[in-house]
């Protein structure tokens, strides 16, 4: 599991072989400064820069790039050694190329193992004048190896920085690493250009009797290009070619549909440009107008999932700004009352009064202006999510999106899925997709008990329940429909048969391993054989033997669903179940509970492990997430399908077809 960093935090390494990777959009210099135990460089040895590449246990490259890798191996490096700086810094200006990092896309870097696993990664954000930065921070502590995220930039360039690390010779460091530089014996590498667009890459007819291929086919000048592929190699041909389209959802024009004698798509379909797109020249002293996919990662894909988390970054960020402002003025205006009114003078006449309106204006102008910060970045992010939304794949996209409009069965798992969106009250208008990293690393629990929101809106405890099967399966044909045919498989457990009507968009498409289990028996079945599957994976990795596996064994990510708990579940079952959300994950069985926490109080504090390892999630909007970070309550909002569509109905069964074809 990657662990992606926030400034300030820290992660351990198991392995003393890495590599850490650095993306930065533009030609950036790296070098590697060795510290002692408090953190001291004792000279100009002590660092790794492109003019001298090379240390015990350390090597960075020799010349300025958009991308580099950096070589590290901590069993080498010199029993002195206790931490290691990486640096980045911008190439002394000459005439071209950006000056400050504020004007680039924000550097990514990662610290991944030899066989590129990546361990820990970190995109480092708020950067605006600086031209040189601390990235991260590898370090030794009671004998166990750690990476911090630093980002501590300096506008300085490199001569600030290396004078802040304490090391005497900073500037004639600094001025050599570029001279280096300047000289060309660290040439610089331009950043990856982007590719050819789609339309100079595609061959177009010149007239409706030539044949596509014959010469001369050449499109006019600015004639647009053809729409990429979708994402996971979805074709965007039109209707009839490669199966029934699905009706767009909320009755929007099917973007896929070309005309005879259209153009061409050449361009490999998983195969995108590394190179991020750049926003257009904003005015002067106006924001840059945002772009989708502009922050950094390997794919557009991974690019929009940093974005969306950059997003979520930034509200939380300026939301707590917020507050803390609001917070302030509350106090300042409490303290400035209690100085007047302390002397028994002024709280008699006209002088008591004039002060609290004295301390009243001064708190409405301190709220204003928080206010007015506020609004100035909430409409930055209201700008940013409306060019984002549009340009998201299947796998981060709402059921509205026109993206489902060409879906086809994808070839690859995606980095994430959507769960729902998040907000906060002070930015009602803006609503932040919750991803949720693939595969999956615990269990979800759709909350059918009651809370404040469902009080308002719903009496009938039946509704309730009914919503939250709903929920769930809105949930499992997102899984099987981001996943690749066969990869996926579905199981439900339903003892009552309760859910039977919610549940018929996955049992009327023969998307699941078999019909819902009902009664004691079909329980007792269910959790039986997913529990025996845990324990041979485990069996079988703990003793370096996956391919020791029976023929024929069902390799693909296994899903349980399980609705109306605890009826029908004796002690045994109880505890499989437990046994499931604790080590299914691990083993690809994971476990999605339709339950509400009052209904099985009866097994009193048993169950209390099982609820805190799922992720809890409610069928209507409700304010019970946390973010770790800063504390917030965010609001809940689930993925609902837009009224009236078909779109669940006709994705299920493209993922149904894509089974059966699978099939021998």
């Amino acid at each position: 599991m990657t662990a992606e960093l926030v400034r300030g935090q820290n992660h351990p390494l198991s392995r003393s072989r890495l590599e850490i990777r650095v993306s930065a959009g533009t030609p950036v210099v790296t070098a590697a400064a060795l510290g002692d135990e408090n953190g001291r460089i004792h000279g100009m040895e002590w660092v790794a820069h492109p003019g001298s590449p090379t240390q015990p246990g350390l090597e960075v490259s020799r010349q300025a790039a958009a991308d580099h890798r950096l070589a590290v191996d901590l069993d080498a490096l010199a029993d002195a050694v206790h931490r290691v700086g990486v640096l980045l810094a911008l190439p002394a200006p000459a005439g071209q190329g950006p000056t400050r990092f504020g004007a680039v896309a924000a550097p990514f870097v990662a610290v991944t193992g030899l066989d590129g696993t990546e361990v820990a990664s970190y995109t480092i954000t708020g950067l605006e004048a600086e031209t040189a930065v601390v990235a991260l921070e590898l370090y030794r502590r009671q004998g166990a190896w750690k990476v911090r995220a630093v980002g501590q930039g300096y506008a300085g360039g490199l001569a600030e920085l290396l004078t802040d690390q304490a090391l005497p010779q900073a500037r004639q460091l600094a001025g050599s690493i570029e001279e280096v530089v300047a000289r060309g014996l660290a040439r610089s590498v331009q950043a990856p250009p982007p590719r050819p667009s789609e339309g100079d890459r595609s061959r177009r007819a010149a007239t409706p009797a030539r044949h596509p291929d014959q010469a001369g086919g050449t499109a006019p000048p600015g004639a647009p290009g053809p729409v990429p592929p979708a994402y996971g190699g979805q074709p965007t041909g039109p209707p009839g070619q490669g199966g029934p389209q699905p009706a767009c959802p909320g009755g929007a024009a099917d973007p896929s549909t070309t005309t005879v004698g259209g153009p061409i798509d050449y361009s490999h379909p998983r195969r995108q440009s590394t190179a991020p797109p750049t926003a257009p020249q904003a005015p002067p002293g106006q924001p840059a107008q945002p772009v989708a996919g502009d922050a950094t990662g390997w794919s557009m894909e991974e690019r929009l999932y940093n974005q969306v988390w950059g997003m979520f970054e930034d509200l939380a960020r300026t939301t707590a700004a917020y507050r803390s402002a609001v917070d302030f003025a509350e106090s300042r205006m409490d303290k400035e009352l209690e100085q007047v009114l302390s002397d028994p003078r002024n709280r008699i006449g006209g002088q008591g009064d004039a002060a609290r309106e004295v301390a009243r204006a001064r708190q409405a102008q301190l709220v204003d202006r928080a206010r007015e910060a506020l609004d100035r970045d909430l409409a930055q992010l209201a700008a940013e999510a409306g060019v984002v939304e549009p340009a998201l794949p299947a796998a981060y996209a709402r059921w509205d999106n026109p993206v489902w409009c060409a879906y086809r069965v994808p070839m690859e798992i995606p980095m994430a899925l959507r769960l729902g969106d998040l907000r906060l009250p002070e930015a009602d208008r803006i609503r932040i997709p919750m991803l949720l990293r693939l595969p999956l690393e615990r269990g979800l629990w759709i909350d059918s008990g009651r809370t404040e929101a469902l009080d308002e809106l719903f009496t009938d405890a039946h509704d309730m329940r009914r919503l939250a099967v709903e929920a769930a399966v809105a949930h499992a044909a997102r899984l099987l429909a981001v996943y690749p045919a066969g990869e996926f498989t579905v199981h439900v457990v339903d003892p009552a048969g309760a859910g039977t009507q919610p549940l018929v968009p996955l049992t009327r498409n023969g998307v699941l391993a078999a019909p819902p289990a009902q009664g004691a028996a079909g329980v007792t079945d269910v959790l039986g054989r997913l529990t025996r599957r845990v324990d041979l994976v485990q069996m079988a990795l703990r003793g370096s033997a996956a391919d020791s596996l029976p023929p024929g064994f069902d390799t693909s990510q296994q899903l349980l669903i399980v609705n109306d708990f605890p009826h029908g579940f004796d002690d045994r079952a109880v505890n499989q179940l437990r046994y499931l959300a604790d080590e299914g994950p691990s083993s690809g069985v994971h476990l999605m509970m339709v339950a509400d926490r009052e209904e099985s109080s009866g097994y009193g504090p048993l169950l209390d492990p099982l609820w805190r390892s799922l992720l809890r999630l409610t069928p209507v909007a409700g304010s019970h997430l946390a973010d770790p970070w800063v504390g917030h309550a965010w609001t809940y909002e689930p993925p609902l399908l837009p009224p009236g569509s078909q779109v669940l109905q006709q994705v299920l069964t493209r993922v149904a077809e894509a089974r059966r074809a699978r099939r021998p």
